[in-house]
This record gives C-alpha cells, structure tokens and sequence, in this order.
C-alpha cells in the first residue's frame, strides 16, 4: 500500500480543516517548503498536496508554492483545489504536476473530465468525495444527485485509473477511516485504483487498510498531531 503525505495548503500556510469547515482550521507549520523536504527526507518521493484557496475561489492561488516543491524538492505532488477546465488541467501538467485531482469540474463539466481522463489517463485523478453517500463537489459545499455507478462507469470505459475518495464525515476527526466504504468501492470496482483519504488516527488504521488492499492512503492529521509517525508511514511504502 502506498503512503501519500498530505500537505494543505491555506493562504499559504500548511493547515487542516475539520470536516472541510474553514472556520475550523489548525495551523501546522508556516513553511510549506519545509514540510515537505522533511517528508523527502523521510523517504517519500510522492506527496499530496490540496489548494485550500483554489478549491473555493476556482484560482491557483497557491500553485507558487506547489511549483517550489517541485522544482526545489523534486518531489513528485498530486493536488487538487479549484480544478474547473481543461485549461486548468493543462496549466497544472504543464507546471509539472505528476497528478490532477477533479471532484467539481467531473461533476459540472462530465464531457470535458472525460475527455480529459482519455488525453491523460496516468494524471488524471477522480477526487470521489462522499457525503451521506452522495458525491460532494465545490469545496464540499454541493452535492450530486447522480448515483456512483452512473458517474464512474463512464469514467471507468474512457481510462481512469485513480480514485482518491474521501468519507467528508471522518475528515479531520481522528475518528478512524470508513474502512467498509473503501472495502465496498473497491469490490464494486476493481479495475481502478483507489485512495483512501480522511479519518486515519492511528498505525491500526493503515495496517487495516493494507490488509485489504487498498491502492492507497492519504495521511495528513494523524501525522501532525504525532499519532503516526513519519518512520511507520514509511515502512508502508518499502
């Protein structure tokens, strides 16, 4: 199973929300640059990154600070936040992004995320973020009727490899992973590879996770408040 670090990033700072609630926010580290070599230094060749800003207002606005991971770092980062257009997708690949997470633009704009997920099949990365069982989008602000089956499966006939999915209810709660959502999802679609994101308090929670195979996991709380430390996730991904 694959350890992804998470990094989210706040007018410029490397926060977490509670449940995506962004009056609720923890300040973990006023250097993003910093955080993420410490994550190099720990072995990590692959970070996940989120645009906090850029998932509510449409705009990078902290792609400088991404671009500076990249370049400086060499790390290779996934992130998501304010992804709308096929525009936006050219504009993250062409800053070297290794890959592009859409949730909001998937939803609004289906014609154009398929089209995408066949011109970028590796990069392109579903953000299938579920509230009450129902996809969130928009900063987890909207909901969509539309069931999974009839989301995905096109998405599945065109080329999509990755799914990042996140229990919105477990995210930043310490409270453990919705460990059956991911089992069912995984079952239901076996083609695909799916990450697991949100809720993972412990050591126990990812041991949990690899033991049913998942593709991945997204760490981020659970490391900052010291509940994992950097050398367990690590062993993970040996």
């Amino acid at each position: 199973m694959k350890i992804i670090p998470a990094i989210d990033l706040l007018d410029g700072e490397v926060v977490r929300l509670k449940k995506g609630d962004y009056e609720q926010k923890t300040v973990y580290n006023q250097d993003p640059l910093k955080e993420a070599e410490s994550f190099k230094n720990a072995g990590f060749d692959h970070i996940h990154v989120v645009d906090l800003n850029g998932a509510k207002s449409g705009q990078f606005e902290n792609l400088s600070i991404i671009k500076e991971i990249i370049n400086t770092l060499g790390l290779s980062v996934q992130t998501g936040g304010g992804v709308r257009s096929q525009k936006d997708i050219d504009r993250l690949l062409d800053a070297g992004l290794g890959g592009v997470i859409c949730s909001s633009m998937a939803v609004k704009k289906p014609e154009e995320f398929l089209a995408s997920v066949k011109n970028n099949p590796k990069e392109m990365i579903l953000g299938l973020d579920l509230k009450d069982g129902k996809m969130a989008y928009g900063g987890w602000l909207e909901t969509s009727n539309k069931s999974i089956e009839d989301f995905l499966n096109p998405l599945i006939e065109a080329g999509l490899q990755t799914v990042l999915s996140t229990d919105i209810s477990r995210d930043g709660m310490l409270s453990g992973p919705n460990t059956e959502m991911y089992i069912d999802l995984q079952s239901r679609f076996p083609t695909l590879d799916w990450i697991a994101s949100g809720g993972v308090s412990n050591l126990q929670d990812l041991t949990t996770l690899d033991e049913n195979n998942l593709y991945g996991v997204v760490v981020g709380k659970a490391y900052y408040e010291k509940r994992i430390t950097l050398k367990e996730m690590a062993k993970f991904n040996q």
